[in-house]
């Protein structure tokens, strides 16, 4: 994006973030073709929280209360979950994620990511994974920063069909489809 006028760059910023609040001050300054420290200054004149603050505000007025686990089992942040229909989480990929050897995140945690909201999308007390379809896209680097949006696809009685897209500034990197079991009550 070509340099804007203040003005126009902080209509612009606002407008952006209102629709995907789930960027960086890195990922703004890039876009704007602005310095991090002027992504800074323009939050603060338009009164636009930090990345952490956006994210709590988000999941504060998005979330239903997940019933098939505690929201801490979910992998990654959960900031948008609408019981029976859409879920969304971030997962910021750190050393604990990765290889040491290449700085490649270790796909249990892709999975993971993807699997656990998949389950805390149902509306049950006991979901269980019955089966997944999956696709790696290409590997997944130290800092970037993974969202996952799961959508309940169809349920036919106890079982719920349900597609999760991971994605990394807006670039699909992983995708599953999970076939999720509504178990009665266990123990």
């Amino acid at each position: 994006m070509s340099r804007l006028s203040k003005k126009v760059r902080q209509q612009v910023l606002k407008e952006w973030l209102a629709k995907s609040p789930f960027h960086t001050d890195e990922e703004i300054a890039a876009r704007f073709n602005v310095s991090i420290q002027t992504v800074r200054l323009d939050r603060l004149e338009l009164g636009i929280p930090e990345l952490r603050e956006r994210i709590k505000n988000v999941a504060e007025n998005n979330l239903d209360k997940v019933k098939s686990l505690p929201l801490e089992e979910v992998v990654g942040e959960v900031v948008d979950l609408q019981l029976d229909r859409s879920a969304i989480s971030i997962l910021e990929i750190t050393t604990h994620h990765i290889f040491s050897r290449t700085q490649i995140a270790r796909g249990h945690h892709i999975f993971a990511q993807a699997n656990s909201l998949a389950v805390a999308v149902i509306d049950a007390d006991v979901v269980l994974t019955a089966a997944a379809r999956l696709r790696y896209i290409r590997p997944v680097r130290l800092g970037e920063r993974l969202v996952a949006k799961a959508v309940v696809r169809s349920t036919d009685g106890e079982q719920s069909k349900v597609r999760v897209e991971t994605r990394s500034q807006d670039e699909l990197v992983f995708s599953g489809t999970f076939r999720v079991y509504r178990a009665k009550e266990v123990g």
